[in-house]
């Protein structure tokens, strides 16, 4: 990966690592937008976007890219996602949604993204780089039970389901895992790291690799 060119990094993670807060601080770290679920579900509230209300948007409004990019401002950073549009889509229909929006996003300028089936989106991208962030289950299990306050067994429950989850998500429109990792440049193991440390591992990574 160039960074001196537009470019987009990927953070797929597994839930109890600290991947999103890693994926926030090497944005931060690069001076570029951050992107997550909570970012993409604020932006298709606000305006009721589905894949077929995207492309009439772009069709009626040239600067539509401006309104979006205006509104992620005040996204970024919210305790809570203002919910100003009723959308109900089915999940090819927010699959599709997500990947507009993403592909918008890193086609105006350099990002990182954190989840969101990232790799996939990105896989055929001119200069991106792809990153997963895994921990053993013991450290997942110690981070979800401080960070939600739920006991073992309840932060198991939440791992194992949350796993499964994204797991069948992937495989419904890949015929891959996110857990192989052919599919990323680096992969990262939080146990004995803090998310600066991670972000700082990337940074090196992408300095040493750097065309």
């Amino acid at each position: 990966m160039n960074k001196n060119e537009k470019f987009v990094i990927t953070i797929n993670r597994e839930v109890g690592t600290g991947g999103r807060t890693v994926g926030r601080k090497l944005a931060e770290k690069l001076g570029v937008k951050y992107c997550d679920k909570a970012v993409i579900d604020g932006l298709t509230q606000k305006f009721g976007l589905s894949p077929e209300r995207i492309e009439e948007i772009k069709a009626q409004k040239k600067s539509w890219w401006n309104d979006i990019n205006n509104y992620y401002q005040t996204l970024v950073g919210s305790a809570s996602m203002p919910m100003e549009a009723e959308v109900k889509l089915d999940n090819a229909s927010m699959f599709e949604t997500e990947k507009q929006i993403l592909q918008n996003l890193a086609a105006h300028e350099s990002c990182v993204v954190a989840g969101r089936t990232g790799f996939m989106v990105f896989r055929e991208w001119p200069n991106h780089l792809n990153v997963f962030i895994q921990a053993s289950m013991a450290y997942r299990i110690q981070r979800v039970m401080r960070r939600q306050k739920v006991s073992e067994q309840e932060a198991r429950d939440i791992i194992a389901k949350m796993d499964a989850t994204r797991e069948a998500y992937i495989k419904k429109y890949e015929d891959t895992s996110r857990y192989d990792t052919r599919n990323y440049q680096l992969v990262i193991s939080m146990d004995d790291l803090s998310e600066d440390d991670a972000a700082e591992i990337i940074l090196d990574y992408i300095d040493r690799t750097s065309k």
